[in-house]
């Protein structure tokens, strides 16, 4: 997407939403640069993990080792943001955790050896976590009319991120050497800091300290958990076919590996598509039934993709799967975010950690699957997933719907 495209779409959304707060096109503007970040961060150790062998020297294990840690800290950080953004506000943790992504790219760049390497994706991995649970909880308070169609919107920016990502790094690295590709990622950084210096936030929903009470009643509901587990059904599908979907299209149709990387990146900028069109039919449609269509128009693309009698087919049936993944996740948090709207930071942090558990064990287990039988059958854990979160859809809408 051209920058003209992104920032044309920044200034439609902060037209459309209602202006709940001072400088509010500042503040979209702050959160959609945010997603753009961890879109890099999330695409970035993937695309840099070749230059980084080749310069420090390190097997496929201690690979898979980096993943690891730096999913782990993750983790850690999608745990902390919430609490901490319901106490204090979102600014110093924005700050923060933005800074922190920057310092560890920056790190990341001058690192001489794989300790170095592995300490600076842990911190690349605390601050975007951080950073990517804080801006959907902030879209989500200060979008209350709009939550499905302004999550949906976030979702692009994350998009493009990890899109740009690999292919900057492939435009760029015979030309100025990965080390400065590095140091443009800590660059991008900026921007959002900058903005969240000079914009003015909402204050703190809990300033004069949680209510233990309250928080332990949502930690208690189990719809909270229903919000939860859909999504970790929903990043499991999207970390195993993004793993593994090249794989499959070369073992089963002899998909060269470049032609290969095109169809994963049409599969993510369908997915970019699916959320720019659901943005829109978020205030139409109601969000469950969002949810449940677009579970089972992927569990049907995905069913396509493994029965596939040709390339062509199996190609466009992987583009159908990013359109059915679309909406889930927006769509999802936005439920959840109006469910538990006085405590969504900490609502969210519970999702983003069960979501992240779903991300680093799926395609795991679709690895295991694809060792024992074949790359078919491990694929087919994502029907399993689609399943699940058609089931899980349900329940959740019956369960909101007896709420008083």
């Amino acid at each position: 997407m051209k920058s003209e495209q992104a920032a044309q779409l920044v200034d439609h959304t902060a037209k459309s939403e209602t202006a709940d707060y001072p400088h509010y096109r500042g503040l979209v503007q702050a959160i959609f640069a945010g997603a753009f970040v961890f879109g890099v961060v999330m695409a970035s150790l993937g695309a840099l993990l070749p230059g980084l062998i080749e310069k420090i020297g390190f097997d496929k294990a201690s690979a898979g080792a980096l993943f690891l840690a730096m999913n782990f800290a993750m983790l850690v950080g999608s745990l902390i943001f919430g609490p901490v953004c319901d106490r204090f506000g979102f600014r110093l943790l924005l700050l923060v955790s933005t800074l922190m992504v920057g310092v560890a790219y920056t790190s990341l760049a001058l690192a001489g050896n794989y300790s170095s390497i592995a300490l600076s994706l842990v911190g690349l991995g605390l601050g975007g976590g951080a950073l990517n649970g804080a801006v959907n909880a902030l879209v989500n308070d200060i979008s209350p009319a709009r939550r499905g169609a302004a999550l949906n919107r976030l979702g692009i920016f994350f998009g493009v991120g990890a899109l740009v990502t690999p292919f900057l790094v492939g435009a760029l690295r015979e030309r100025v050497g990965q080390e400065m590709i590095v140091y443009l990622f800590a660059l991008f950084t900026l921007a959002p800091l900058a903005l969240y210096l000079t914009v003015e936030f909402p204050a703190p929903k809990h300033g004069g300290g949680l209510p233990r009470g309250e928080l332990a009643a949502v930690l208690r509901n189990p719809l909270l958990y229903l919000f939860a587990f859909i999504l970790f059904f929903q990043s499991g599908n999207e970390f195993t076919i993004g793993g593994w979907l090249t794989t499959f299209l070369a073992e089963r149709f002899r998909v060269e590996a470049g032609q290969a990387a095109f169809v994963l990146a049409g599969y993510w900028a369908a997915m970019m598509a699916g959320r720019f069109v659901c943005s829109a039919l978020a205030s139409k449609i109601k969000p469950a039934t969002l949810v449940m269509a677009s579970a089972a128009l992927a569990l049907v693309a995905v069913a396509g993709l493994l029965i596939a009698p040709s390339q062509p087919l199996a190609i466009a049936a992987a583009v159908s799967i990013g359109l059915g993944f679309a909406a889930i996740f927006p769509t999802t948090l936005a439920q959840a975010g109006e469910s538990f709207a006085q405590f969504s930071g900490t609502a969210f942090s519970v999702i983003f950690v069960v979501a992240l558990c779903g991300g680093m064990t799926s395609p795991w287990l679709a690895g295991r699957l694809a060792q024992t039988h074949s790359i078919k059958f491990g694929l087919g854990l994502a029907l399993f997933n689609c399943a699940m979160i058609l089931l899980l859809q349900m329940i959740a809408a019956r369960a909101r719907a007896k709420k008083p």
